[in-house]
Order: C-alpha cells, then sequence, then structure tokens
C-alpha cells in the first residue's frame, strides 16, 4: 500500500494544476447592453462635434415667456374641475365651476328687495300727487329723490353685483397653453388670490444664457443663434436675441435671451447649449 501513495499524490497534483491553467472564457456583452452603452457616448459626441464646428457654445435654459396663475373671484367650492397635468387649453375654454347655490339663494332675496323697493318708490311719487300712470312724465329730480328714499337705486345695485359675481362662478382659461403646475383638486374650495393652477405659453418660448463680457460684440439684439437641446442633441433650432441686460455681473458675464421657434419637442425648464451662426 505505502509504495503506491507517491504515485497517488502526483497524480492529485498534476491534475490541479491543469485545472488552473485553463484560460477564463472572455465575457461578451449582450447587443441590448453595447446599445445602451454606446447610444449616448454618441449623441455627447455629435453634441461636441456641433459646438467644436461653431467655434462659441454656452449652456443656457429653455423658459417660457409667459406663465400665468388662474385664480377664482370669489370664495365657493369647486363643483367642476377636469383640468390635468400638461392639459392643453384654448383661451377663453372653461376648465372649472365654482358651487352657485349660496349666490343664487342672495340674489333671489335680492330681487325680492329690489321689488319691494319699486313699490316703495311709486308710492313716493302718488304721495305727491302723481297717479300711477304718470309716474314716469314726474320731473327727474323728484324721481331721482323718491328712488333714494325708496331704497330703489341700492336694491338694484346690489342685484346687478350679485349677478355678475354669478359669472364668476365660471372660470375661464386666460391664455392657450399647457397646465404646468395643479393647486387644488375637485371639491376643494377655492380662495380669491390662491391660485387654482398655472398655465404656461408653451407656444412662445425663449433660450436664456449668459456670455462673456469680452464677447458681448458679437450678440447684437437681432443676432440669429443656433440652440441644441440636452435631451434631443440632434435637432438644430434657431433663436433670435432679442433681449440683453444692461449689468456686467460680478464674474464678468452678461445675460442675454433669444426668441425660441415653438417645436413639440422644447420645453420650459430643459438646459440647452447655445452656439453662433457663422456667416
Amino acid at each position: 500500500m505505502n509504495r503506491y501513495l507517491p504515485l497517488l499524490l502526483l497524480a492529485a497534483l498534476t491534475a490541479c494544476h491543469s485545472r488552473s491553467s485553463v484560460p477564463e472564457a472572455p465575457q461578451v456583452a449582450s447587443p441590448a447592453q453595447e446599445e445602451h452603452t454606446v447610444a449616448p457616448a454618441m449623441q455627447n459626441q455629435n453634441l461636441q462635434r456641433t459646438i467644436e464646428a461653431e467655434g462659441f457654445s454656452s449652456k443656457g435654459t429653455i423658459q417660457a415667456v409667459t406663465e400665468v396663475p388662474v385664480y377664482s373671484r370669489i370664495s365657493e367650492q369647486i363643483v367642476s374641475f377636469d383640468i390635468e397635468l400638461g392639459q392643453r387649453v384654448k383661451k377663453g375654454q372653461v376648465v372649472a365651476r365654482l358651487n352657485q347655490a349660496v349666490l343664487q339663494d342672495r340674489i333671489d332675496r335680492n330681487k325680492a328687495e329690489l321689488e319691494k323697493a319699486q313699490f316703495q318708490y311709486q308710492a313716493i311719487l302718488m304721495g305727491q300727487g302723481y297717479k300711477r300712470g304718470e309716474i314716469e312724465s314726474a320731473p327727474e329730480e323728484i324721481k331721482r329723490q323718491a328712488r333714494v328714499n325708496s331704497g330703489y337705486n341700492i336694491a338694484q345695485a346690489s342685484l346687478y353685483q350679485l349677478e355678475h359675481e354669478l359669472t364668476y362662478c365660471t372660470i375661464t382659461a386666460p391664455i392657450s397653453g399647457a397646465v404646468s403646475k395643479l393647486e387644488t383638486t375637485l371639491y376643494s374650495a377655492a380662495t380669491p388670490g390662491v391660485p387654482l393652477f398655472y398655465i404656461v405659453d408653451t407656444e412662445h418660448l425663449k433660450v436664456c444664457f449668459d456670455v462673456l463680457e469680452n464677447e458681448l460684440h458679437k450678440f447684437p439684439a437681432g443676432t440669429p443663434i443656433q440652440v441644441i437641446s440636452v435631451a434631443y442633441p440632434t435637432e438644430v433650432h434657431e433663436a433670435t436675441v432679442s433681449a440683453i441686460s444692461p449689468v456686467v455681473e460680478k464674474n464678468g458675464m452678461v445675460h442675454l435671451e433669444a426668441t425660441l421657434q415653438p417645436h413639440p419637442h422644447l420645453m420650459p425648464g430643459m438646459t440647452a447649449i447655445v452656439t453662433l451662426i457663422r456667416k
């Protein structure tokens, strides 16, 4: 038995050495992984080549020229509110309705007060010798005094005011655009001065960017520029310098704004690269 022991140990060592010397198979990335890794890099390279070709570039932000808050003029419960974030609305479109029950009740009571004041007005004139069919022929000054003494003017003005407030129960969009922020919900209480939601005008956009003081002479008002959004680096958009800050900041930068042509892929808040169009 002992004479075979060295042979067994040698065989075991040889097998272990053979297994350890076998090279591991290289790991190959799947096509989906390669596409996920390469696509963003290619987009960044395209964007960088465009910037280098133009010679000038500045990082900017796309903004809306107008963002309008929508308010309620009276305090009432919201009974109709079908607005959603991102929804597009047209100017004058009904966007919310408020409860009319309280106002309608006040209008009905005020109509009764006006009718009572009207009888009192007629009674005052008839007491001065004018017959019912001759009231309108009375001098204007006498009729004015009768309206004041009867309370007719106050009741009539109150009714007009309440009927006008009733129109506030129907809230319409002040501009055309897209709903950018929601601040309330259905059946909540609308409060004057507190926005219900915001509408951003997506058809009128601008790009805001900064340039060095020594490059300001390249950007007079009306200068055409190109804008490339980081989200869509293969799309080039045209803009025109429309506003120049009259102040040079402490870091030597000057703030500029350019009117941007609307596009379905452009949204307020996007980061963009601004390049100067070479002539």
